[in-house]
């Protein structure tokens, strides 16, 4: 497994709503990923991560168009190998399902 055991920050997704669809469109499309949230004790997050191949792919969900949009947490992309960080919107959560 690429994430080591004693890695306490990256633990099974307790997915909300856009995250249960991302994980459903996996499903349907026969697409095998685990999910994942990665949250720290300086409340750094991020809200679903899928891991396929050994990469990680980092999504942010931003529902209220009224919240800005933070960068990715620098110590998860130096502590893993990310493939891709994607801010999902509902205006382009279309593109990930």
């Amino acid at each position: 497994p690429s994430v080591p055991r004693w890695r306490r920050d990256l633990r099974p997704t307790r997915p909300s709503r856009p995250c249960r669809a991302l994980i459903k469109a996996n499903e349907y499309e026969g697409r095998y990923a685990k999910s994942y949230f990665w949250r720290t004790t300086q409340q750094q997050e991020i809200d679903y991560i899928e891991e396929a191949d050994g990469q990680f792919t980092a999504f942010e969900m931003k529902w209220n168009p009224r919240k800005k949009t933070t960068p990715f947490p620098a110590a998860f992309l130096k502590a893993y190998s990310v493939k891709q960080e994607a801010v999902v919107t509902p205006e382009n959560y279309l593109e990930w399902l």
